[in-house]
């Protein structure tokens, strides 16, 4: 049998049901949801159809099925326990040109009720031509089980912005394929979501641009940590040649089509060089692709973004530089403390724990009243604090070791500097703080706060 699935639409009018037992009320159930305008005959009722017609939610009948009850229906519905009525009602119906539905009667059905998934309008229907109703219930748990709760409240923003597109945007190829972008997006209730940018500037302005290159932040690794800019960029890029610290759900974020690409370099570990990064950026972007060079953090702070800048500016190639969430401002915020405080904390100083090999290891600047920053500061934290004890730092300032900042494996750990040679490698990307203002409470003990101010 061939079946033509369609929904429709029945809010306002008129529908017959023939019966009003077991069965009836149970297709009264589905009725009624659609706003159609029910009329019931039967020469005995249900109390709960009875019920309903008093309330005025259906026209109740309490006589014998005529054929002249189909008369201005627009659907029909057979409900009864006998089958020659049944099969009357559908012939007259036949007769009359109205769709009819027997139940449980196959030959004598135009069409069939569904077992149908419901989240808002959103409606997936499942029909087995009435071979199996009960397969067509089994499969209805199973999707029901696995679609979302929210998915009806997210097709209703989806169909605001689709009624904004069309308004606002001219019929044609554009206008189809942004729709079609629209659909596979997430729409959030800000109002700097990507998507409703997206729905109000078009696909051009909101997507990467073919032959320019980006070097983007993809923020400490956590996707709700990303600038709107970054994710469309990743949403829209072709290529997407990223840091090995940045996890697989800003990845995910990527177009289907996307070639992504892990070019990153771990412990000294180096699987690629940078100039065999840079040849990549300027390649892609010379072939005609939209290259999103994605950096953990903040592309401009330890990320080498000056050299693929001058790459790319070599070969006369257009970039631009999307700012993201420095792990260090992650990191502090992960543990509830100011990197920066009035009275004991003027400074910030950023660093690193790899120095180029070419360059002269400069000495930190021996400033107590500053916050110091190193980002990776590798597995001999020994030396390091042996270094800042030598530069004068007491042993007692606080220190603060942040793995994984902002994402869900966050691992956080206070010590102080005497102790923090002894202290565990962190698994990277890790962020170390030192300073006053990342200490534990606010209480200072006296002695160490003579002892500060004696040095000022």
């Amino acid at each position: 049998m061939s079946l033509l699935p369609i929904f429709l639409n029945l809010a306002g009018r008129p529908a017959l049901l023939v019966g009003a037992g077991a069965v009836a009320l149970d297709k009264i159930g589905s009725l009624l949801k659609t706003g159609v305008r029910l009329r019931v005959i039967a020469p005995r009722a249900r109390a709960e159809i009875q019920e309903l017609a008093g309330e005025g939610k259906l026209e109740l009948v309490l006589r014998a099925f005529e054929p002249a009850d189909l008369d201005g229906n627009f659907i029909v519905i057979a409900a009864t326990d006998l089958s020659e009525v049944n099969a009357a009602v559908y012939r007259e119906a036949v007769a009359r040109g109205i769709p009819c539905n027997s139940v449980d009667d196959i030959p004598n059905c135009d069409f069939f009720f569904g077992s149908v998934v419901s989240r808002g309008d959103l409606q997936i229907a499942i029909s087995t031509a009435g071979e199996s109703p009960a397969v067509a219930q089994r499969l209805r748990r199973e999707i029901d089980e696995q679609l979302p709760s929210d998915l009806g409240s997210g097709l209703a923003e989806l169909g605001e912005l689709r009624r904004e597109v069309l308004a606002t945007h001219e019929r044609g190829e554009e206008r189809r394929l942004l729709l079609h972008e629209l659909a596979q997006r997430q729409i959030c209730d800000s109002a700097l979501c990507s998507s409703k940018q997206l729905a109000r500037t078009g696909r051009e302005a909101a997507r990467a641009q073919a032959g320019t290159a980006y070097l983007v932040g993809a923020g400490p690794g956590d996707p709700e940590l990303l600038t709107v800019k970054a994710l469309r960029l990743i949403e829209s890029a072709d290529v997407i040649l990223h840091d090995d610290l940045v996890p697989q759900p800003i990845l995910d974020l990527a177009t289907p089509g996307a070639a992504i690409m892990n070019v990153g370099k771990r412990c000294g570990a180096k699987g690629i060089t940078q100039e065999e990064i840079n040849a990549l950026i300027v390649d892609h972007a010379r072939a005609g692709r939209s290259v999103v060079r994605l950096k953990s953090g903040d592309p401009l702070l330890f990320g080498r973004a000056a050299e693929e800048m001058a790459a790319l500016e070599d070969g006369g190639l257009p970039f631009e530089i999307v700012p993201g969430v420095s792990a260090a401002f992650a990191a502090a915020a992960a543990i509830g403390r100011s990197l920066t405080d009035r009275e004991w904390g003027s400074h910030v100083i950023l660093s690193t724990g790899h120095h180029a090999q070419s360059h002269h290891r400069e000495t930190l600047p021996a400033i107590e009243a500053a916050t110091r920053v190193v980002y990776m500061p590798g597995r001999d934290l020994k030396m390091l604090a042996a270094e800042w004890i030598a530069e004068g730092l007491p042993p007692e300032l606080p220190c603060v070791m942040v793995s994984h900042a902002a994402q869900a494996e966050q691992q956080v750990t206070q010590t102080t500097l005497g102790e923090l040679g002894e202290l565990e490698p962190a698994a990277a990307p890790s962020v170390l703080l030192a300073g006053w203002a990342v200490r534990e409470r606010r209480v200072v003990d006296r002695a160490v706060e003579g002892a500060i101010k004696s040095q000022a």
